[in-house]
């Protein structure tokens, strides 16, 4: 049975990204989330894509050297909220799936944190681009739900052998992977990111998508 998340909590065009209003809409609509986790400056597990406000804010600064109050103060002059990872454990009820995506490189403490924040959770996994965090928390956890992000220019042959690894339990790779016939041999869960149609879900509905805007 094929299983859908929403990248980001972005349903909907309108929708800001890793917002608390557009996990609670997802949650409604019975749909689990993906969204992305950084650390500031007090140690706060945030939800947030970026590792600066740039893009968002417009202002240069980095999240690990900001506290999650500064952080906020400057989001509010963009009527903007960043959640921390607590809070969105709340809204959720523990009836919907979490996909975590660790975006920088967790220290151990924070490692900790999240294994203490996320223990309560019955559907969830964490998952990174550095594999560092994600054997990492295997050390730590054995029976987490981790999963590796793999880019776009991948190779499929990697791809394979990390997925034999032991702390590798899910594979998350860009959607261009969907064509890769070679990757049936996996028998670990697959979700490919971004579908933005429709028409690609019914196309592809055997399989586990990462959507925005349905």
């Amino acid at each position: 049975m094929s299983h859908n998340l929403i990248h980001r909590g972005l349903a909907k065009k309108n929708f800001k990204e890793n917002t608390l209003q557009a996990f609670d809409y997802c949650f409604k609509k019975n749909f689990g989330i993906e969204t992305d986790l950084h650390v500031t400056k007090d140690e706060k597990i945030i939800c947030f894509h970026d590792f600066n406000l740039k893009n968002k804010f417009k202002l240069n600064r980095y999240i690990k050297d900001l506290t999650i109050n500064e952080i906020n103060e400057i989001a509010k002059k963009f009527n903007y909220y960043v959640p921390e990872l607590k809070e969105l454990i709340q809204i959720s009820k523990n009836k919907h799936y979490l996909m975590l995506e660790i975006k920088s490189n967790f220290s151990k403490k924070n490692l900790v944190e999240l294994i203490n924040q996320t223990k309560k959770l019955k559907f969830f996994s964490i998952t990174s681009f550095n594999e560092k965090n994600i054997k990492s928390l295997y050390t730590l956890k054995k029976k987490l739900n981790l999963g590796v992000i793999f880019a776009s220019t991948a190779n499929v042959n990697k791809i394979i052998q990390k997925s034999m690894l032991p702390y590798i339990k899910i594979l998350v790779m860009e959607k261009k992977f969907l064509l890769k016939k070679k990757l049936n041999i996996i028998k670990k869960p697959i979700y490919f990111y971004t579908a933005r149609n429709k028409i690609f879900k019914k196309k592809y509905k055997e399989k586990n998508l990462i959507f925005e805007i349905l």
